[in-house]
């Protein structure tokens, strides 16, 4: 089945499923058990459509990067200086990649020239170019805040400067005394907290030609980097880690408090209004699923649904026009706590200290025949601007 019979699918299903729900409520607004179960089956053909269609697009993306062609080819000798005006990063060169490649297959027993070029300060290689940017191509797919925030890539504390009060207008009279006002500015520091992740595999499989291990290592250190990078994001305390967007001293602002134990088509709306209107242009919506089930079901004063399912490949769903995500590590809804937050989160830096490295664990598994290989990161993020998002709290018991 194709995307585009996957998208109609769910536009005929959503459109079934707001009629029933229109045309079974009673005179009180509510629906009949049965009703429900029927109305909840409808509504879990569409979330399985909503899993289908993103899978088919992860899919399409993993395509799209396994035709990529790979780096160019090395032009000068390996450990050769470059001429004057020539620029050469030696890890995109063919040559890196398949010494890189070599070198983890015989357990780092041949180890070319060309690599020592790219010995890491902490022991180790650096990851060719090639991996390395398909190891972030998961990071920024897996990792909803690496698409959503700016990433900047420091050699070192990275200082941001922030206006913290801005020079006033005021009316004279003609020959008047000037007024002056300070223009006073802080600063936002992004530093860098060390995150590893490891993995073992057997010899077998190391020494197994048909068996494609870069692209395995790739993805699975990927998409473990990217699990724990995205909840530190979200819920980090800055200690050891980056200081998440949802924390309460330095993440977010709180926006809306809502009036009951559950959210309503008001309290999204004032939401939307709490935000400064400039930062509205590039506002959009993260939650969890849980919460994003519940908001599905609520409407406008016109009884107009406030979520509009996507009707292109690639496209997130909406929410009074503003684009939805979701992530697993966004809280659940509990009393006192944020269960959606909406803002410009460009506004959410993510310093990248250089680049990544692999490491070899030889003799920690030698006695059972398996061979570990360690990924390495240094990485921080902030929410410079606490007033660019906005979150909706549940009102505490």
């Amino acid at each position: 089945m194709t995307m585009k019979d996957l998208l109609e699918k769910r536009a005929k299903a959503w459109e079934a499923a707001k009629a029933f729900l229109d045309s079974h409520r009673d005179e009180k607004g509510l629906l009949s058990a049965e009703d429900g179960e029927t109305y909840d089956r409808m509504e879990k053909e569409i979330m399985d459509y909503t899993k289908e269609i993103e899978r088919l697009n992860r899919q399409e993306a993993i395509e799209n990067e396994m035709n990529r062609p790979t780096g160019t080819p090395l032009t000068t000798r390996p450990g050769t200086k470059e001429t004057e005006g020539e620029t050469q990063d030696f890890r995109a060169t063919d040559a890196y990649r398949k010494a890189a490649l070599a070198a983890m297959r015989s357990g780092f027993r041949r180890v070319s020239d060309v690599l020592q070029e790219g010995v890491d300060a902490d022991g180790g290689y650096l990851v060719p170019e090639e991996w390395d940017s398909r190891l972030v191509d998961v990071l920024t797919e897996e990792n909803v805040m690496r698409t959503l925030g700016t990433k900047i890539t420091t050699s070192g504390e990275h200082k941001i400067n922030i206006a913290a009060t801005k020079p006033a207008a005021a009316w004279i009279e003609e020959g008047g005394a000037l007024q002056f006002t300070d223009a006073t500015f802080g600063q936002i520091i992004l530093d860098a907290h060390k995150l590893h992740v490891a993995i073992k595999i057997t010899e077998e499989l190391l020494y197994d030609n048909a068996f494609k291990l870069e692209s395995y290592i790739t993805t699975q250190f990927g998409k473990a980097l990217a699990n724990a990078e995205e909840d530190a994001f979200l819920n980090g305390d800055g200690k050891g880690k980056p200081l998440g967007l949802l924390d309460a001293t330095g993440g977010a602002q709180v926006g809306v408090t809502s009036a009951g134990a559950s959210v309503t088509a008001d309290d999204v709306i004032d939401l939307v209004y709490s935000l400064k209107r400039p930062y509205r242009k590039n506002a959009a919506f993260l939650s969890n699923d849980k919460c994003v089930a519940a908001l599905r079901t609520l409407k406008d004063a016109n009884g107009q649904y406030l979520w509009q399912p996507s009707m292109q490949a690639g496209e997130p769903d909406r929410v009074l026009g503003y684009q939805l995500y979701t992530s697993e590590y966004f809280p659940e809804p509990a009393a006192g706590k944020p269960c959606v937050a909406f803002g410009d989160f460009s506004y959410y830096n993510i310093g990248d200290r250089g680049t990544r490295s692999f490491q070899q664990l030889r003799e920690l598994f030698a006695g059972n025949g398996m061979i570990g290989y360690v990924a390495k990161e240094r990485v921080d993020g902030k929410l410079i601007l606490p007033e660019a998002v906005k979150t909706l709290v549940v009102k505490s018991k």
